[in-house]
């Protein structure tokens, strides 16, 4: 078994940090490293700790969420954070995703599905709790760039946080398409990972 992901948590709820916490100490593969309640506190301790993932509340004093992930990423790019909110408002999930957040998972979400999607994001997997969905895939078309149908189709299911072999299943094609039909996508929206391609699908409406 290798090393534990180092997770940090920021939120400027007590309870919230002191339940994540204990979620965390109960994990065997996830270890916590550091608590911040303020934006400007989860940027010092990053800077201390250097953590792999980061629960990050974005509605918080003196930093929000989306100020302290922008400031992370730029120091810090290979660090995933998670963006832990109690909203779905399709604003400032787009905010956070374009601040360089991983994924978006509202706070009622189970520890059993919190654990997993450290994992993933860990190694770069978005994961974005289902109420969220809706209000992403509602969104107006605005870009030039051109993707096929299927394409589209694809990345939605890429922002939903599907993998390639659940993608070929669910749309009943082989797990071969679904790599041509992503190393397209990819290549079409000018990136290079997954995590990516969600960025710049939010950022340019293409869901």
């Amino acid at each position: 078994m290798g090393d534990p992901i180092r997770v940090l948590i920021c939120d400027d709820h007590d309870m919230l940090r002191e339940g994540l916490a204990a979620f965390l100490r109960a994990s065997t593969d996830l270890e916590l490293v550091g608590e911040a309640a303020t934006g400007v506190e989860a940027v010092k301790v990053c800077a201390e700790e250097s953590p792999d993932v980061i629960l990050m509340d974005l509605l918080m004093p003196e930093m929000d969420g989306v100020g302290a992930i922008k400031e992370i990423k730029e120091s810090h790019p290979n660090i995933k954070i998670i963006a832990l909110s109690s909203f779905a408002e399709s604003k400032l999930v787009r905010s956070a995703v374009d601040a360089g957040a991983t994924s978006y998972l509202l706070k009622n979400v189970s520890a059993a599905t919190l654990a997993e999607s450290i994992r993933v994001a860990y190694s770069g997997v978005a994961t974005f709790s289902p109420e969220i969905t809706p209000s992403l895939l509602s969104a107006p078309k605005g870009s030039d760039i051109d993707l096929t149908n299927r394409e589209t189709e694809v990345l939605g299911k890429i922002v939903e946080g599907y993998s390639n072999a659940e993608i070929a299943f669910q749309l009943s094609i082989s797990k071969f398409t679904i790599k041509n039909h992503v190393s397209n996508i990819l290549s079409k929206l000018g990136v290079n990972s997954r995590t990516e391609a969600v960025r710049v699908a939010l950022q340019n409406d293409l869901i």
